[in-house]
This record gives structure tokens, C-alpha cells and sequence, in this order.
């Protein structure tokens, strides 16, 4: 539960992103507990890694303790000039996943990048694709970003569709080592402009204007 005073001394905390189906935010404790454990409970298929820092290897309690320990070093170490937003993800009142975006010299560059993962029983029902929509309305809408950045190893087919189905194009290839093996990732960007000439669900933003600062902006 989030302490009435909390917007004011971290106005983050009043951030609100609403879809059709979702509502993104920061997460308090009891929504951040709950993330660790579906986090937990799996996020993939365990014989296919799609994350170049393969952080699911982990057994499933040390798994859920970095869940805990990455989103509370992302809000200690938040910069206007670098920063990383990690949005709890609820359908209907409950947590699916979580969505990121994060830029460094924002103000200067406008240009972001996004992640995320989905607990493994909520795969399948589009809930990636809108849950995207929702941050790209953030950076593209709400704070005035010319480009989004994704990237997706060559078998990690559904964030890949999702990229596609939004307006992302080619951006080149990066070359990883994953679970010791080499993997290729295919780079994929977006730019204001594809993005404003496509059609895309709703989204509704609160609480952004007093935000702005912690994005490095006084105005967009």
C-alpha cells in the first residue's frame, strides 16, 4: 500500500498508465512481493533462454530475491540523465508481469528502450502487445521521444511479433553469448513518426506532469 505522502516526496509513485485491459505502475511492497513470486513460479520456457542476462536460470527463490534487489537498485540510482522505470503490470487488480523503459541522457538523445517479462501462465492473450503500447504512449506521448529502442534473440519469436505488429523495423544485429553458446539479437527500432500514423489502443496517463523532472524535463 502506498503511503498517502509518497506522490509528493517521489512522484513516481503516482504514475498511472491505463489500457482496455491493464494498469501499469510503480509497485509498492505488497505488488513488488507479489511480482518476485510469479517471477518465481517461471517466466518461460526453461529449456529456451530469451534474456541475454539469463537472471531465470536461477533457482526459484534466488530468482524472486533479484526481482526484489533489481527494482530497488533501479529506484536508488534514478538520474534524470539515467534512468530505468519498472512498471508492475495488473489484470484485473492482479500482478501479470512487468513492463520497462529506461533511456540515459534523455532530454538530449529522446530516445528509449523497453523490457519485459510476462509470468508464464499469462503468456498467449496479448497482454505483451498492449502492455508495450502502454510505455510507447509514455515516451512517445506523455515525454516527447523521437525513438524506441527493443532488441530479441533470433528465437524469441513473440517478442518479436510484438515489435513487428507495433511498427518497429530492422536496426541491426548484436552477437551474444547465452548459456555459453552463441545467440543473435536482432535490434529493432521506432520512431515517432511510424508511431504517430498507426492506429494503437488507448492509453490514459496520469500523474505525469510531475514526473517530469525525474525524466530530466521541465516541459515536453
Amino acid at each position: 500500500m502506498t503511503s498517502p505522502r509518497l506522490p509528493t516526496q517521489w512522484p513516481l509513485a503516482g504514475l498511472r498508465l491505463t489500457t482496455p485491459r491493464l494498469e501499469l505502475r510503480l509497485p509498492g511492497p505488497d505488488e513488488l512481493s507479489a511480482l518476485a513470486s510469479l517471477a518465481a513460479e517461471g517466466v518461460h520456457d526453461p529449456a529456451v533462454q530469451p534474456f541475454t542476462v539469463p537472471w531465470t536460470d536461477a533457482e526459484p527463490g534466488q530468482r524472486a530475491r533479484d526481482v526484489l534487489q533489481y527494482h530497488w537498485r533501479c529506484w536508488g540510482e534514478w538520474q534524470p540523465q539515467n534512468w530505468v522505470l519498472n512498471l508492475v503490470v495488473l489484470y484485473e487488480g492482479a500482478v501479470v508481469g512487468m513492463q520497462g523503459v529506461s533511456a540515459r541522457d534523455f532530454a538530449v538523445c529522446r530516445e528509449v528502450s523497453t523490457g519485459s517479462w510476462l509470468g508464464l501462465r499469462h503468456h498467449g492473450r496479448g497482454m505483451g502487445t498492449e502492455m508495450r503500447t502502454a510505455v510507447l504512449h509514455l515516451a512517445f506521448a506523455g515525454l516527447g521521444a523521437r525513438h524506441a529502442l527493443s532488441g530479441a534473440l533470433h528465437h524469441n519469436a513473440a517478442s518479436l511479433a510484438v515489435s513487428r505488429k507495433l511498427g518497429y523495423r530492422d536496426d541491426g544485429i548484436e552477437h551474444h553469448a547465452v548459456r555459453g553458446e552463441p545467440a543473435l539479437m536482432h535490434r529493432l527500432r521506432l520512431t515517432a513518426e511510424q508511431w504517430q500514423y498507426q492506429e494503437h489502443i488507448p492509453v490514459k496517463l496520469d500523474g505525469l506532469t510531475e514526473c517530469l523532472p525525474l525524466f530530466g524535463l521541465d516541459r515536453v
